[in-house]
């Protein structure tokens, strides 16, 4: 139907190799669909900063690598993560400004708190959407406050209690979201929403590089989103896809994986920094997983090449259609967009296996390319 707003949305931008406009072009087509298009900036684009303290910073990327995200039709992006102040003030000011230069408008970072809670606003094909962009994982020094740069976020709390009779043994975590982070989230919601036509919120959670599991606060701080008035929430950060759901009759995509994210950061072979070459090497033991070798530029967890778009589609009244399309990452870290054949199919039921698995009652169902969803 001519009336039915297209706004898609893509999972983790990591642009951290040359000629990165090559990595959008199996997924250009596709992603011209879209009357509106939102992705993640995970890393900072400056040449200018000195790397932040509190965690294993990942490296600045060429700002040239991100005017390809304007290239591919990009309109807005989310901000707030875990690196993107790994170059402090300066690689915010730069990766933002870049960004604007493209026509990209931008959310979840800035110079102050109140600069990485302020929504970013875009009209097009005749619908006001605007996005809010929050941070749920560490390193705090990475956080803005009232005079210092840094990524909006919500603060969550972790506790281990032990199983059975074993002190030391494996526990049960809890996890929960600091009640005043949320309500300032929820604050920023209901101020924006008279607004816009379609709000998202963006938020930066999950435990990473790990199949299916979606941790105790990610559920709550989602469905909050959607209670104070969110027509849309999506999750970034795990580098794996994640399950769907509906609440209140509003889809919350847990986890939209990695869509393109090509790094050497993050490998043990010729990494010249021996941080995060110690990582890299102490991640497989956490987690469990090998790189695979044919994907030297996408050191991910092997079924994280299962993935997909937010395809979401809004009719004139506001009703939102629910759905995503399919990829499968190609060795060479490009997404690859599936329709619905055997291997668009497989990836789908990989999705459905995992939001099953995450204890969802979503039903779904092939609409063309697109798969959608809502309440069984």
């Amino acid at each position: 139907m001519a009336d039915v707003f297209k706004l898609y949305m893509t999972g983790d931008l990591v642009l951290d190799e040359p000629q990165a406009d090559t990595f959008f072009d199996p997924a250009r087509a596709m992603l011209a669909e879209a009357d509106l298009l939102i992705g993640h900036v995970e890393v900072p684009h400056t040449t200018r900063g000195v790397e932040s303290i509190g965690d294993i910073p990942a490296p600045a990327s060429d700002p040239e690598n991100l005017r390809a995200m304007g290239r591919a039709g990009f309109h807005m992006a989310s901000l707030a993560g875990n690196h993107i102040h790994d170059r402090g003030a300066e690689g915010i000011t730069d990766t933002i400004a870049n960004l604007t230069g493209q026509g990209i408008v931008s959310a979840g970072a800035g110079l102050t708190l109140a600069d990485a809670r302020r929504p970013a606003l875009a009209s097009r094909a005749g619908k006001r959407v605007g996005l809010l962009s929050y941070n749920c994982v560490g390193p705090r020094e990475g956080w803005a406050g009232p005079k210092n740069a840094g990524c909006a976020y919500l603060k969550i709390i972790s506790h281990y209690e032990p199983e059975g009779a074993n002190p030391g043994g494996p526990p049960k975590v809890y996890t929960f979201a600091d009640p005043d982070t949320v309500e300032a989230m929820q604050r920023d919601i209901a101020a924006l929403r008279d607004q816009v036509d379609v709000l998202v919120v963006a938020l930066h959670k999950g435990v990473v590089h790990t199949p299916a599991h979606i941790a105790m606060y990610e559920t709550a701080v989602s469905r909050a989103a959607i209670d104070a008035g969110a027509d849309i929430v999506i999750g970034h950060h795990a580098h794996i896809t994640r399950g769907v759901e509906i609440w209140r009759g509003k889809p919350i995509f847990h986890g939209l994986g990695n869509f393109i994210t090509v790094t050497r950061a993050l490998s043990v072979e010729g990494n010249a920094s021996p941080e995060r070459r110690a990582w890299a090497e102490r991640r497989k033991v956490l987690f469990g997983f090998e790189p695979l070798p044919d994907y030297p530029l996408y050191p991910f967890h092997p079924e994280s090449r299962n993935g997909m778009v937010a395809a979401c589609h809004i009719a004139a009244d506001g009703t939102i259609s629910a759905g995503f399309r399919p990829l499968w990452m190609l060795p060479g870290g490009q997404p690859q967009p599936l329709g619905h054949d055997d291997k668009g199919r497989e990836v789908a039921d990989y999705i459905i296996g995992i939001t099953r698995k995450a204890g969802f009652k979503t039903g779904f169902a092939w609409d063309g390319n697109r798969v959608v969803f809502d309440a069984a």
